[in-house]
Protein backbone atom coordinates (compact mmCIF):
# COMPACT_ATOMS: atom_id res chain seq x y z
CA UNK A 1 0.00 0.00 0.00
CA UNK A 2 1.37 3.42 -0.93
CA UNK A 3 1.58 6.17 1.66
CA UNK A 4 -1.05 8.84 1.03
CA UNK A 5 -1.31 11.28 3.94
CA UNK A 6 0.42 14.33 2.50
CA UNK A 7 2.46 16.47 4.89
CA UNK A 8 2.03 20.21 4.83
CA UNK A 9 5.78 20.73 4.85
CA UNK A 10 8.03 19.66 2.02
CA UNK A 11 10.13 17.49 4.31
CA UNK A 12 9.65 13.89 3.22
CA UNK A 13 8.25 11.60 5.90
CA UNK A 14 10.57 9.03 7.45
CA UNK A 15 7.81 6.45 7.76
CA UNK A 16 4.12 6.01 7.07
CA UNK A 17 3.12 5.51 10.72
CA UNK A 18 4.82 6.41 13.96
CA UNK A 19 3.35 4.67 17.01
CA UNK A 20 3.69 6.25 20.45
CA UNK A 21 3.93 3.43 22.98
CA UNK A 22 4.86 -0.22 22.59
CA UNK A 23 2.18 -1.68 24.85
CA UNK A 24 0.10 -4.59 23.64
CA UNK A 25 -2.47 -2.49 21.75
CA UNK A 26 0.26 -0.51 20.04
CA UNK A 27 1.93 -3.72 18.90
CA UNK A 28 -1.38 -5.16 17.68
CA UNK A 29 -2.20 -2.01 15.74
CA UNK A 30 1.31 -1.89 14.25
CA UNK A 31 1.10 -5.53 13.17
CA UNK A 32 -2.18 -4.98 11.31
CA UNK A 33 -0.94 -1.80 9.64
CA UNK A 34 2.28 -3.48 8.54
CA UNK A 35 0.33 -6.43 7.15
CA UNK A 36 -1.49 -3.93 4.92
CA UNK A 37 1.84 -2.72 3.52
CA UNK A 38 2.53 0.38 5.60
CA UNK A 39 5.92 1.26 7.04
CA UNK A 40 5.52 1.46 10.82
CA UNK A 41 7.88 2.60 13.58
CA UNK A 42 6.97 1.87 17.21
CA UNK A 43 8.51 4.07 19.91
CA UNK A 44 8.53 2.74 23.47
CA UNK A 45 9.68 4.91 26.38
CA UNK A 46 10.85 2.00 28.53
CA UNK A 47 13.69 -0.40 27.73
CA UNK A 48 11.28 -3.28 27.22
CA UNK A 49 8.27 -3.63 24.92
CA UNK A 50 4.89 -4.63 26.24
CA UNK A 51 3.62 -1.74 28.37
CA UNK A 52 1.92 -3.19 31.45
CA UNK A 53 1.96 -6.72 29.98
CA UNK A 54 5.57 -7.64 30.69
CA UNK A 55 7.52 -10.34 32.52
CA UNK A 56 10.54 -9.20 34.50
CA UNK A 57 12.88 -10.53 37.19
CA UNK A 58 11.87 -8.77 40.41
CA UNK A 59 14.05 -10.80 42.83
CA UNK A 60 17.15 -12.86 41.96
CA UNK A 61 15.93 -16.01 40.23
CA UNK A 62 12.23 -15.01 40.38
CA UNK A 63 10.30 -13.69 37.39
CA UNK A 64 6.67 -12.66 37.16
CA UNK A 65 4.09 -10.69 35.23
CA UNK A 66 4.82 -7.50 37.10
CA UNK A 67 1.65 -5.52 36.27
CA UNK A 68 -1.06 -7.24 34.18
CA UNK A 69 -1.02 -10.79 35.47
CA UNK A 70 -3.71 -13.10 34.04
CA UNK A 71 -5.23 -13.99 30.67
CA UNK A 72 -8.81 -14.21 29.45
CA UNK A 73 -9.77 -11.08 27.54
CA UNK A 74 -7.14 -11.43 24.79
CA UNK A 75 -9.30 -11.58 21.68
CA UNK A 76 -9.16 -14.87 19.75
CA UNK A 77 -9.24 -13.06 16.40
CA UNK A 78 -6.16 -11.08 17.40
CA UNK A 79 -4.43 -14.28 18.49
CA UNK A 80 -5.22 -15.86 15.12
CA UNK A 81 -4.49 -12.85 12.90
CA UNK A 82 -1.09 -12.26 14.51
CA UNK A 83 -0.38 -16.01 14.63
CA UNK A 84 0.70 -15.63 18.24
CA UNK A 85 0.88 -19.35 18.93
CA UNK A 86 3.41 -19.79 16.12
CA UNK A 87 5.37 -16.94 17.68
CA UNK A 88 5.62 -18.82 20.97
CA UNK A 89 2.46 -18.03 22.93
CA UNK A 90 1.03 -20.86 25.03
CA UNK A 91 -1.83 -20.32 27.44
CA UNK A 92 -2.86 -22.87 30.06
CA UNK A 93 -6.07 -22.85 32.08
CA UNK A 94 -6.26 -22.67 35.83
CA UNK A 95 -7.11 -26.06 37.30
CA UNK A 96 -9.64 -24.29 39.55
CA UNK A 97 -11.17 -20.99 38.55
CA UNK A 98 -11.44 -19.27 41.92
CA UNK A 99 -10.84 -20.04 45.59
CA UNK A 100 -12.66 -17.94 48.20
CA UNK A 101 -11.38 -18.67 51.74
CA UNK A 102 -13.91 -18.01 54.49
CA UNK A 103 -13.87 -18.00 58.28
CA UNK A 104 -15.77 -21.26 58.09
CA UNK A 105 -14.88 -23.32 55.05
CA UNK A 106 -14.32 -22.03 51.53
CA UNK A 107 -15.95 -21.76 48.12
CA UNK A 108 -14.33 -23.15 44.99
CA UNK A 109 -15.48 -22.27 41.49
CA UNK A 110 -14.77 -23.81 38.13
CA UNK A 111 -16.10 -26.33 35.62
CA UNK A 112 -17.79 -29.16 37.45
CA UNK A 113 -17.28 -27.50 40.83
CA UNK A 114 -19.38 -24.38 41.25
CA UNK A 115 -22.86 -25.89 41.59
CA UNK A 116 -21.99 -28.32 44.37
CA UNK A 117 -19.82 -25.76 46.14
CA UNK A 118 -22.62 -23.17 46.13
CA UNK A 119 -25.08 -25.81 47.38
CA UNK A 120 -23.02 -26.06 50.58
CA UNK A 121 -24.23 -22.55 51.42
CA UNK A 122 -27.63 -22.40 49.70
CA UNK A 123 -29.54 -25.02 47.73
CA UNK A 124 -31.71 -22.18 46.40
CA UNK A 125 -28.67 -20.35 45.02
CA UNK A 126 -27.31 -23.54 43.49
CA UNK A 127 -30.64 -24.09 41.75
CA UNK A 128 -30.57 -20.56 40.32
CA UNK A 129 -26.97 -20.72 39.18
CA UNK A 130 -27.70 -22.23 35.77
CA UNK A 131 -30.26 -19.58 34.84
CA UNK A 132 -27.98 -16.80 36.13
CA UNK A 133 -25.09 -17.99 34.00
CA UNK A 134 -27.27 -18.50 30.91
CA UNK A 135 -28.82 -15.03 31.10
CA UNK A 136 -25.49 -13.37 31.76
CA UNK A 137 -23.93 -15.28 28.87
CA UNK A 138 -26.68 -14.03 26.53
CA UNK A 139 -25.67 -10.45 27.28
CA UNK A 140 -21.96 -11.23 27.16
CA UNK A 141 -22.37 -12.89 23.75
CA UNK A 142 -24.24 -9.85 22.43
CA UNK A 143 -21.55 -7.48 23.60
CA UNK A 144 -18.73 -9.74 22.38
CA UNK A 145 -20.03 -9.03 18.89
CA UNK A 146 -19.39 -5.32 19.47
CA UNK A 147 -15.87 -5.66 20.86
CA UNK A 148 -14.24 -5.63 17.42
CA UNK A 149 -16.54 -2.97 15.96
CA UNK A 150 -16.07 0.79 15.92
CA UNK A 151 -18.96 2.42 17.78
CA UNK A 152 -21.33 4.84 16.04
CA UNK A 153 -19.58 8.19 16.27
CA UNK A 154 -21.79 11.14 17.20
CA UNK A 155 -20.59 14.15 15.29
CA UNK A 156 -21.51 17.62 14.16
CA UNK A 157 -22.01 18.44 10.52
CA UNK A 158 -24.17 17.50 7.57
CA UNK A 159 -26.54 14.55 7.35
CA UNK A 160 -24.41 13.14 4.54
CA UNK A 161 -21.35 13.04 6.77
CA UNK A 162 -23.34 11.39 9.54
CA UNK A 163 -24.94 8.70 7.37
CA UNK A 164 -22.33 5.97 7.91
CA UNK A 165 -22.68 6.25 11.66
CA UNK A 166 -26.45 6.51 11.38
CA UNK A 167 -26.53 3.20 9.51
CA UNK A 168 -24.17 1.71 12.07
CA UNK A 169 -26.46 2.83 14.89
CA UNK A 170 -29.46 1.35 13.08
CA UNK A 171 -27.62 -1.95 12.73
CA UNK A 172 -26.80 -1.92 16.42
CA UNK A 173 -30.41 -1.16 17.25
CA UNK A 174 -31.55 -4.06 15.11
CA UNK A 175 -29.11 -6.39 16.83
CA UNK A 176 -30.24 -5.37 20.29
CA UNK A 177 -33.84 -5.43 19.12
CA UNK A 178 -33.45 -9.12 18.42
CA UNK A 179 -32.94 -9.85 22.11
CA UNK A 180 -35.81 -11.22 24.17
CA UNK A 181 -37.55 -8.82 26.55
CA UNK A 182 -35.85 -10.58 29.47
CA UNK A 183 -32.45 -10.03 27.87
CA UNK A 184 -33.23 -6.35 27.15
CA UNK A 185 -34.15 -5.83 30.79
CA UNK A 186 -31.00 -7.62 31.90
CA UNK A 187 -28.93 -5.42 29.58
CA UNK A 188 -30.44 -2.27 31.08
CA UNK A 189 -29.79 -3.57 34.60
CA UNK A 190 -26.19 -4.45 33.87
CA UNK A 191 -25.43 -1.02 32.46
CA UNK A 192 -27.21 0.97 35.16
CA UNK A 193 -27.24 -1.01 38.39
CA UNK A 194 -24.58 -1.81 40.92
CA UNK A 195 -23.05 -5.26 41.01
CA UNK A 196 -24.39 -5.63 44.55
CA UNK A 197 -27.96 -4.81 43.58
CA UNK A 198 -27.78 -7.14 40.59
CA UNK A 199 -26.43 -10.02 42.69
CA UNK A 200 -28.81 -9.38 45.62
CA UNK A 201 -31.64 -9.89 43.16
CA UNK A 202 -30.31 -13.34 42.29
CA UNK A 203 -28.74 -14.90 45.35
CA UNK A 204 -29.09 -15.09 49.13
CA UNK A 205 -25.74 -16.48 50.30
CA UNK A 206 -22.83 -14.09 50.88
CA UNK A 207 -20.06 -16.33 49.49
CA UNK A 208 -21.55 -16.63 45.99
CA UNK A 209 -22.30 -12.91 45.89
CA UNK A 210 -18.73 -12.17 46.98
CA UNK A 211 -17.29 -14.52 44.38
CA UNK A 212 -19.17 -12.85 41.52
CA UNK A 213 -19.14 -9.35 43.00
CA UNK A 214 -15.35 -9.22 43.07
CA UNK A 215 -15.38 -8.78 39.29
CA UNK A 216 -17.42 -5.59 39.77
CA UNK A 217 -14.66 -3.85 41.74
CA UNK A 218 -11.53 -5.13 40.00
CA UNK A 219 -9.70 -2.06 38.77
CA UNK A 220 -12.77 -0.05 39.77
CA UNK A 221 -12.34 2.34 42.71
CA UNK A 222 -15.90 1.89 43.86
CA UNK A 223 -18.15 0.02 46.22
CA UNK A 224 -19.88 -3.08 44.82
CA UNK A 225 -23.02 -1.01 45.49
CA UNK A 226 -21.89 1.87 43.25
CA UNK A 227 -24.23 2.22 40.24
CA UNK A 228 -22.48 1.05 37.09
CA UNK A 229 -20.32 -1.56 38.81
CA UNK A 230 -22.53 -4.30 37.33
CA UNK A 231 -21.08 -3.39 33.91
CA UNK A 232 -17.53 -3.83 35.24
CA UNK A 233 -18.59 -7.31 36.39
CA UNK A 234 -19.88 -8.00 32.87
CA UNK A 235 -16.72 -6.60 31.24
CA UNK A 236 -14.67 -9.31 32.94
CA UNK A 237 -16.84 -12.04 31.38
CA UNK A 238 -16.11 -11.23 27.71
CA UNK A 239 -13.03 -13.40 27.51
CA UNK A 240 -12.11 -16.99 26.83
CA UNK A 241 -9.12 -19.29 27.07
CA UNK A 242 -8.42 -21.90 24.40
CA UNK A 243 -12.01 -21.63 23.16
CA UNK A 244 -13.65 -21.88 26.59
CA UNK A 245 -15.79 -18.81 27.26
CA UNK A 246 -15.34 -17.06 30.57
CA UNK A 247 -12.24 -19.08 31.50
CA UNK A 248 -9.07 -17.51 32.91
CA UNK A 249 -5.57 -18.76 32.34
CA UNK A 250 -1.85 -18.15 32.42
CA UNK A 251 0.57 -17.42 29.61
CA UNK A 252 3.62 -19.66 30.01
CA UNK A 253 6.48 -17.27 30.68
CA UNK A 254 4.11 -14.64 32.05
CA UNK A 255 2.25 -11.80 30.36
CA UNK A 256 5.45 -10.77 28.63
CA UNK A 257 5.10 -13.91 26.53
CA UNK A 258 2.02 -12.31 24.95
CA UNK A 259 3.71 -9.06 24.02
CA UNK A 260 6.94 -10.77 22.96
CA UNK A 261 4.90 -12.90 20.55
CA UNK A 262 3.25 -9.73 19.29
CA UNK A 263 6.66 -8.09 18.87
CA UNK A 264 7.91 -11.13 16.95
CA UNK A 265 4.93 -10.83 14.61
CA UNK A 266 5.68 -7.12 14.13
CA UNK A 267 9.33 -7.79 13.28
CA UNK A 268 8.33 -10.48 10.81
CA UNK A 269 6.06 -7.94 9.10
CA UNK A 270 8.80 -5.32 8.94
CA UNK A 271 7.84 -3.05 11.84
CA UNK A 272 10.70 -1.05 13.33
CA UNK A 273 10.61 -1.45 17.12
CA UNK A 274 12.56 1.02 19.24
CA UNK A 275 12.88 1.03 23.02
CA UNK A 276 14.29 3.80 25.19
CA UNK A 277 12.59 6.24 22.80
CA UNK A 278 10.36 8.57 24.81
CA UNK A 279 8.21 10.98 22.80
CA UNK A 280 8.18 14.59 23.93
CA UNK A 281 5.65 16.08 21.53
CA UNK A 282 3.52 15.48 18.48
CA UNK A 283 4.36 17.70 15.53
CA UNK A 284 1.15 19.29 14.29
CA UNK A 285 1.16 21.78 11.44
CA UNK A 286 -1.93 23.33 9.84
CA UNK A 287 -4.21 21.07 11.86
CA UNK A 288 -2.48 17.83 10.84
CA UNK A 289 -0.09 15.54 12.71
CA UNK A 290 3.24 15.35 10.88
CA UNK A 291 5.38 13.27 13.22
CA UNK A 292 6.95 13.39 16.68
CA UNK A 293 9.89 14.83 18.56
CA UNK A 294 11.65 12.53 21.01
CA UNK A 295 13.03 13.54 24.40
CA UNK A 296 16.47 13.20 22.82
CA UNK A 297 15.55 15.92 20.32
CA UNK A 298 15.32 13.53 17.37
CA UNK A 299 12.49 14.26 14.95
CA UNK A 300 10.63 11.52 13.11
CA UNK A 301 8.32 12.63 10.32
CA UNK A 302 5.35 10.45 9.45
CA UNK A 303 2.17 10.54 7.44
CA UNK A 304 0.16 9.61 10.52
CA UNK A 305 0.76 9.37 14.26
CA UNK A 306 -0.93 6.76 16.44
CA UNK A 307 -0.98 6.96 20.24
CA UNK A 308 -1.25 4.00 22.58
CA UNK A 309 -1.21 6.33 25.61
CA UNK A 310 -3.91 7.14 28.12
CA UNK A 311 -5.90 10.05 26.57
CA UNK A 312 -4.95 12.28 29.51
CA UNK A 313 -1.25 11.75 28.78
CA UNK A 314 -1.70 12.48 25.09
CA UNK A 315 -3.98 15.50 25.35
CA UNK A 316 -3.76 16.67 28.96
CA UNK A 317 -0.14 17.80 29.05
CA UNK A 318 2.35 19.25 26.60
CA UNK A 319 2.50 16.44 24.05
CA UNK A 320 -0.17 18.03 21.83
CA UNK A 321 -0.36 21.81 21.57
CA UNK A 322 -3.61 23.08 23.14
CA UNK A 323 -4.04 25.41 20.19
CA UNK A 324 -4.67 22.34 18.00
CA UNK A 325 -7.59 21.16 20.17
CA UNK A 326 -11.13 22.54 20.50
CA UNK A 327 -11.82 24.05 23.91
CA UNK A 328 -14.68 21.67 24.69
CA UNK A 329 -12.50 18.66 23.84
CA UNK A 330 -9.76 19.91 26.19
CA UNK A 331 -12.32 20.39 28.94
CA UNK A 332 -13.72 16.87 28.50
CA UNK A 333 -10.25 15.31 28.58
CA UNK A 334 -9.46 17.31 31.73
CA UNK A 335 -12.46 15.64 33.37
CA UNK A 336 -11.80 12.18 31.94
CA UNK A 337 -11.78 9.99 35.04
CA UNK A 338 -8.88 7.69 35.87
CA UNK A 339 -7.80 5.95 39.04
CA UNK A 340 -8.68 2.35 39.82
CA UNK A 341 -7.61 2.00 43.45
CA UNK A 342 -4.97 -0.62 42.67
CA UNK A 343 -1.89 -1.57 44.69
CA UNK A 344 0.19 -4.26 42.98
CA UNK A 345 2.77 -6.59 44.54
CA UNK A 346 4.96 -9.44 43.30
CA UNK A 347 6.28 -11.77 45.97
CA UNK A 348 9.02 -14.42 45.91
CA UNK A 349 8.10 -17.38 48.14
CA UNK A 350 10.25 -20.20 49.47
CA UNK A 351 7.22 -22.52 49.59
CA UNK A 352 3.50 -22.62 48.91
CA UNK A 353 1.18 -20.91 51.41
CA UNK A 354 -1.29 -22.97 53.43
CA UNK A 355 -4.74 -21.53 53.97
CA UNK A 356 -6.66 -22.28 57.13
CA UNK A 357 -9.77 -22.97 55.04
CA UNK A 358 -7.92 -25.58 52.94
CA UNK A 359 -4.50 -26.27 54.46
CA UNK A 360 -3.08 -28.92 52.15
CA UNK A 361 -1.53 -27.84 48.81
CA UNK A 362 -3.71 -28.67 45.83
CA UNK A 363 -5.37 -27.41 42.66
CA UNK A 364 -7.03 -24.58 44.60
CA UNK A 365 -3.62 -22.85 44.64
CA UNK A 366 -3.73 -22.54 40.83
CA UNK A 367 -6.89 -20.45 41.19
CA UNK A 368 -7.57 -16.78 41.60
CA UNK A 369 -7.52 -16.65 45.42
CA UNK A 370 -9.98 -13.96 46.48
CA UNK A 371 -9.68 -12.43 49.93
CA UNK A 372 -13.03 -10.68 50.20
CA UNK A 373 -15.63 -12.87 51.93
CA UNK A 374 -18.67 -10.63 51.38
CA UNK A 375 -19.99 -7.62 49.50
CA UNK A 376 -20.13 -5.78 52.81
CA UNK A 377 -16.40 -6.45 53.27
CA UNK A 378 -15.75 -4.90 49.83
CA UNK A 379 -17.97 -1.91 50.62
CA UNK A 380 -16.10 -1.24 53.87
CA UNK A 381 -12.76 -1.55 52.05
CA UNK A 382 -13.81 1.17 49.61
CA UNK A 383 -15.14 3.45 52.36
CA UNK A 384 -11.91 3.07 54.33
CA UNK A 385 -9.77 3.90 51.32
CA UNK A 386 -11.75 7.05 50.55
CA UNK A 387 -11.31 8.31 54.12
CA UNK A 388 -7.93 6.94 55.15
CA UNK A 389 -6.11 6.18 51.90
CA UNK A 390 -6.21 2.40 52.21
CA UNK A 391 -8.45 -0.26 53.71
CA UNK A 392 -8.17 -1.72 57.18
CA UNK A 393 -9.29 -5.00 55.58
CA UNK A 394 -8.25 -4.76 51.93
CA UNK A 395 -9.56 -6.82 49.05
CA UNK A 396 -6.81 -8.98 47.55
CA UNK A 397 -6.69 -11.40 44.66
CA UNK A 398 -3.62 -13.61 44.87
CA UNK A 399 -2.38 -15.79 42.04
CA UNK A 400 0.52 -18.24 42.31
CA UNK A 401 1.39 -18.68 38.61
CA UNK A 402 4.39 -20.88 39.38
CA UNK A 403 1.89 -23.66 40.21
CA UNK A 404 1.20 -23.74 36.46
CA UNK A 405 4.53 -22.49 35.10
CA UNK A 406 7.87 -23.75 36.41
CA UNK A 407 9.84 -21.19 34.37
CA UNK A 408 9.12 -18.40 36.86
CA UNK A 409 10.89 -19.55 40.05
CA UNK A 410 13.69 -21.86 41.19
CA UNK A 411 12.67 -25.52 41.78
CA UNK A 412 10.48 -25.91 44.85
CA UNK A 413 9.94 -22.17 45.18
CA UNK A 414 7.15 -19.93 43.92
CA UNK A 415 6.04 -16.46 42.86
CA UNK A 416 2.76 -14.82 43.84
CA UNK A 417 0.90 -11.89 42.32
CA UNK A 418 -1.05 -9.77 44.80
CA UNK A 419 -3.64 -7.53 43.17
CA UNK A 420 -4.83 -5.35 46.02
CA UNK A 421 -7.97 -3.19 46.19
CA UNK A 422 -8.84 -0.65 47.54
CA UNK A 423 -6.33 2.14 47.92
CA UNK A 424 -6.83 5.80 47.07
CA UNK A 425 -5.11 6.81 43.81
CA UNK A 426 -4.17 10.07 45.54
CA UNK A 427 -3.74 9.86 49.30
CA UNK A 428 -5.80 12.22 51.47
CA UNK A 429 -4.09 14.70 53.77
CA UNK A 430 -1.28 15.54 51.36
CA UNK A 431 0.55 12.27 52.00
CA UNK A 432 2.81 10.83 49.30
CA UNK A 433 2.66 7.21 48.16
CA UNK A 434 6.46 7.10 48.17
CA UNK A 435 6.38 7.60 51.93
CA UNK A 436 3.61 5.05 52.56
CA UNK A 437 4.42 2.30 50.07
CA UNK A 438 6.28 -0.06 52.42
CA UNK A 439 3.82 0.28 55.28
CA UNK A 440 0.90 -0.55 52.98
CA UNK A 441 2.83 -3.49 51.53
CA UNK A 442 3.36 -4.82 55.07
CA UNK A 443 -0.38 -4.42 55.64
CA UNK A 444 -1.19 -6.42 52.49
CA UNK A 445 1.15 -9.24 53.55
CA UNK A 446 -0.45 -9.24 57.00
CA UNK A 447 -3.89 -9.48 55.39
CA UNK A 448 -2.88 -12.63 53.52
CA UNK A 449 -1.32 -13.93 56.75
CA UNK A 450 -4.70 -13.69 58.47
CA UNK A 451 -6.07 -16.27 56.01
CA UNK A 452 -2.85 -18.22 55.43
CA UNK A 453 -0.89 -18.32 58.71
CA UNK A 454 2.86 -18.34 58.16
CA UNK A 455 2.64 -16.55 54.80
CA UNK A 456 4.91 -13.67 55.87
CA UNK A 457 7.62 -16.15 56.83
CA UNK A 458 7.63 -17.54 53.29
CA UNK A 459 8.46 -14.18 51.70
CA UNK A 460 11.98 -14.00 50.27
CA UNK A 461 11.53 -10.75 48.37
CA UNK A 462 8.86 -8.44 47.07
CA UNK A 463 8.21 -5.81 44.43
CA UNK A 464 5.80 -3.02 45.33
CA UNK A 465 3.85 -0.90 42.86
CA UNK A 466 1.63 1.78 44.37
CA UNK A 467 -0.77 3.77 42.18
CA UNK A 468 1.98 6.37 41.82
CA UNK A 469 4.48 3.68 40.76
CA UNK A 470 2.03 2.26 38.23
CA UNK A 471 1.61 5.71 36.72
CA UNK A 472 5.24 6.67 36.42
CA UNK A 473 6.41 3.21 35.32
CA UNK A 474 3.63 2.14 32.94
CA UNK A 475 1.70 5.34 32.23
CA UNK A 476 -1.37 4.09 34.14
CA UNK A 477 -2.75 7.44 35.26
CA UNK A 478 -3.78 7.20 38.91
CA UNK A 479 -2.84 3.52 38.72
CA UNK A 480 -5.82 2.98 36.41
CA UNK A 481 -5.43 -0.42 34.76
CA UNK A 482 -8.20 0.39 32.26
CA UNK A 483 -6.85 3.77 30.97
CA UNK A 484 -10.08 5.36 32.20
CA UNK A 485 -13.05 4.35 34.32
CA UNK A 486 -15.49 1.90 32.73
CA UNK A 487 -18.50 4.07 33.51
CA UNK A 488 -21.48 4.73 31.23
CA UNK A 489 -20.20 8.23 30.38
CA UNK A 490 -16.86 6.73 29.26
CA UNK A 491 -17.99 3.69 27.28
CA UNK A 492 -18.72 2.81 23.65
CA UNK A 493 -19.53 6.01 21.67
CA UNK A 494 -18.41 8.11 24.64
CA UNK A 495 -14.93 6.59 24.99
CA UNK A 496 -12.91 8.68 25.47
CA UNK A 497 -15.40 11.46 24.58
CA UNK A 498 -18.43 11.76 22.33
CA UNK A 499 -17.44 12.63 18.78
CA UNK A 500 -14.12 10.77 18.92
CA UNK A 501 -15.07 7.14 19.51
CA UNK A 502 -13.75 6.19 16.06
CA UNK A 503 -10.06 6.38 17.10
CA UNK A 504 -9.65 9.72 15.31
CA UNK A 505 -8.70 12.82 17.27
CA UNK A 506 -9.44 16.51 16.60
CA UNK A 507 -6.01 16.67 14.94
CA UNK A 508 -6.13 15.07 11.50
CA UNK A 509 -3.68 12.23 11.12
CA UNK A 510 -3.48 11.69 14.90
CA UNK A 511 -5.18 8.50 16.10
CA UNK A 512 -5.65 6.64 19.36
CA UNK A 513 -5.37 2.85 19.71
CA UNK A 514 -5.08 2.30 23.48
CA UNK A 515 -7.43 1.10 26.20
CA UNK A 516 -8.82 4.62 26.51
CA UNK A 517 -10.81 3.78 23.37
CA UNK A 518 -13.55 1.19 22.81
CA UNK A 519 -13.92 -1.47 24.19
CA UNK A 520 -11.79 -0.36 27.12
CA UNK A 521 -9.22 -1.93 29.37
CA UNK A 522 -7.75 -5.36 29.89
CA UNK A 523 -5.22 -7.19 27.75
CA UNK A 524 -7.58 -7.61 24.80
CA UNK A 525 -5.85 -6.25 21.69
CA UNK A 526 -9.27 -5.07 20.53
CA UNK A 527 -8.58 -1.31 20.58
CA UNK A 528 -5.44 -1.87 18.52
CA UNK A 529 -7.34 -4.06 16.06
CA UNK A 530 -10.15 -1.53 15.67
CA UNK A 531 -7.88 1.49 15.35
CA UNK A 532 -5.89 -0.18 12.56
CA UNK A 533 -9.11 -0.72 10.58
CA UNK A 534 -10.03 2.98 10.81
CA UNK A 535 -6.52 4.16 9.97
CA UNK A 536 -6.39 1.93 6.90
CA UNK A 537 -9.81 3.20 5.84
CA UNK A 538 -8.45 6.76 5.85
CA UNK A 539 -5.34 5.78 3.91
CA UNK A 540 -7.49 4.12 1.26
CA UNK A 541 -9.69 7.20 1.04
CA UNK A 542 -6.58 9.37 0.64
CA UNK A 543 -7.59 11.53 3.62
Amino acid sequence: MNAVLKPAARTAPDTDIVMIGGGHNGLVCAAYLAAAGLKVTVLERRDVLGGAAVTEEFHPGFRNSVAAYTVSLLNPKVIADLDLHRHGLRIVERKVGNFLPLDEGCLLAGPGLTHDEVAKFSTRDAARLGEYEARLETIADTLRQLVLETPPNLREGSLTGALPDLFKALGLGGRLGGLSMTAKRDLLDLFSKSAGDWLDGWFESEPIKALFGFDGIVGNFASPYTPGSAYVLLHHLFGEVNGKKGAWGHAIGGMGAITQAMAACCRERGVVLRTGAAVREVIAEKGRAQGVVLESGETIRARAVVSNLNPKLLFGGTMVDDAQLPADFRERIAHYRCGSGTFRMNVALKDLPRFTARPEPGDHLTAGIIIAPSLDYMDRAWSDARREGWSREPVIEMLIPSTLDDTLAPPGQHVASLFCQHVAPVLPGGRDWDDCRDAVADHMIATVERWAPGFSGLVLGRQILSPKDLERTFGLVGGDIFHGALSLDQLFSARPVLGHADHRSPVKGLYQCGSGTHPGGGVTGAPGHNAAREILRDFRRRI
